[in-house]
């Protein structure tokens, strides 16, 4: 099997330029992604054909292998457009990064031979059977973002030992394994009838007695396990997830600020004698949504920058660092939804119907927030660091 690798140069591209070139496309695919629930096929190929499904994948893989500001921006960039799809892309760049604690054999034969390849996996359970060669696995996974485009689909699971204990990290921490698994092998059950984010297709998938050859498993975030050596890999995935989720809120919160400030010049509400932008109280509403979705944007994007440049000075990346991380991104997912219900609120009746640009930005963001990345008690785990105490680095 192969080597460990060092990192490459990473190629000049300019991914922002991409997704103001797929604009068009990513937003004109939204509606049938919301019917469908799943990206549409010529949206996905044109996600592909942009790279912006390998940011996060190492460059001898056919990568991106960006720097965290960028992905956040990036991530940001195309949630201005279509929730959904950043939400796909966050999810399957953060899945790429497992490549880098593979053989580079098996690395290649899942993303560097396809260049429609892509990962989904979600929670689950599942019962492993150690065997010659491998693993024979029964499982059933939930939230696989993705999965309906998928070519690999990840299972975590623990490790069993002989008295039927989880088998642990040097840390003690129990070892999770992450089996790979052609999509061919992984049938989907669609579950996914939902408030928001509906175009995720985010279902279930579940395998009964599959084999998994040892080397298609995998020990995520481990820096024993690490095979390629490059900055980006000093991240745990959940690092890039509270970025990129973050941009996800950023982005959807400043479309409907955007679309907001257009209809406050036109609009002039029932019973009422001046547009919503000559009110009083819009202007000081709209004053304060800005605010916060610009303190919060450049608090983020402050802090991934400094965390940036610390790890690439250092080759390492602290705790302290990733309390930083968890903190400034779930701060602007919730700044964003401030600013993004006030707009809502201040549309009026505009806001409720489907042809207008808030309904489902609306429930998309309100979706994000529910998700783990947006989880208050992150605000509890980072204190309690503060205060000199051991983080939570399952939600860390």
């Amino acid at each position: 099997m192969g080597s460990d690798m060092d990192s490459t140069e990473n190629p000049d591209i300019d991914y922002l330029e991409r997704v103001r070139a797929l604009a068009p496309t990513i937003l004109g695919a939204a509606d049938q992604a919301e019917r469908d629930h799943a990206l549409p096929a010529e949206l996905v190929a044109a996600l592909h054909a942009a790279g912006l499904v390998r940011l996060l994948l190492p460059v001898p893989y056919g990568g991106g292998e960006v720097d965290l500001p960028t992905f956040f921006q990036v991530i940001e960039a195309v949630a201005r457009h279509d929730a959904s799809t950043a939400w796909c892309l966050c999810q399957s760049n953060g899945c790429a990064m497992t490549a880098a604690y593979m053989d580079a054999l098996v690395a290649r034969d899942i993303w560097g031979d396809d260049p429609a390849a892509s990962v989904a996996w979600g929670p689950g359970k599942a019962t492993v059977t150690e065997v010659e060669g491998g693993y024979r696995v029964t499982g059933n996974w939930m939230f696989a973002s993705g999965g309906r485009h998928a070519t690999w689909f990840g299972g975590h699971t623990n490790i069993l030992d002989t008295d039927e204990n989880p088998t642990r990290n040097a840390d003690g921490t129990p070892a999770v394994r992450t089996m790979m698994m052609p999509a061919a092998n992984v049938p989907m059950k669609a579950i996914w009838e939902v408030v928001g984010l509906l175009g995720t297709g985010s279902d279930v998938f579940a395998v009964e007695d599959l084999f998994v050859a040892k080397e298609y498993t995998v020990l995520r975030d481990i820096p024993t396990e690490r095979r390629y050596h490059a900055p980006l890999y000093h991240f745990p995935a959940m690092s890039l997830y509270a970025a990129g989720f973050a941009g996800t809120a950023l982005g959807i919160a400043r479309s409907m600020y955007e679309s907001f400030m257009e209809i406050a010049l036109e609009k002039t509400p029932r019973l009422q004698r001046s547009r919503l932008a000559e009110d009083a109280v819009v202007q000081w509403q709209v004053a304060q949504a800005k605010a916060k979705l610009e303190s919060a944007r450049a608090y983020l994007l402050d802090e991934l920058s400094q965390v940036w440049d610390g790890v690439v000075a250092s080759g390492t990346l602290t705790v302290e660092q990733r309390m930083r991380i968890r903190l400034c991104s779930t701060y602007a997912i919730h700044q964003a939804k401030e600013a993004a219900d006030t707009v809502y609120e201040m549309a009026g009746a505009t806001a409720i119907f489907n042809a207008n640009p808030f309904e489902r930005r609306f429930r998309d963001l309100h979706t994000v927030t529910q998700q783990l990345q947006g989880r208050k008690s992150h605000f509890q785990t980072v204190g309690a660091f503060l205060f000199g105490n051991t983080p939570n680095f399952s939600v860390s």
